[in-house]
């Protein structure tokens, strides 16, 4: 099992070379839950998007702003909910964060 800190690093370094500047692993998927590591260069933009029904970012390296009503600024070692409108997430400098959300509950109901 390779170390979560292993698994960022490796992630950063591939967005630092990667056209978009991102790369992302999944972590965890168990039916409506998903986990997945996400690592950005300075100044990739994930663009707006819906939230999902329930979520977290958690920082892990860097500091990214998340774009919503209001811009909020996270930093290494922050958990901070999603917004529940739409949003968008930029990195203020090299970051990896780990992205936690609930999807999928209509179908979970079935």
């Amino acid at each position: 099992m390779q170390h979560l800190n292993e698994i960022a690093m490796q992630h950063l370094n591939e967005a630092r070379h990667a056209p978009h500047g991102r790369s992302a692993a999944q972590l965890l998927h168990q039916k409506v839950l998903r986990q997945t590591l996400l690592a950005m260069k300075e100044g990739a933009v994930l663009a707006e998007h819906n939230a999902p029904y329930a979520g977290s970012l958690q920082v892990l390296h860097g500091r990214i702003r998340v774009r919503a009503g209001q811009d909020l600024v996270l930093e290494a070692g922050q958990l901070h909910v999603i917004p529940v409108e739409r949003h968008s997430v930029e990195a203020v400098e090299d970051s990896v964060f780990i992205l936690t959300a609930v999807t999928g509950i209509e179908d979970a109901a079935e």
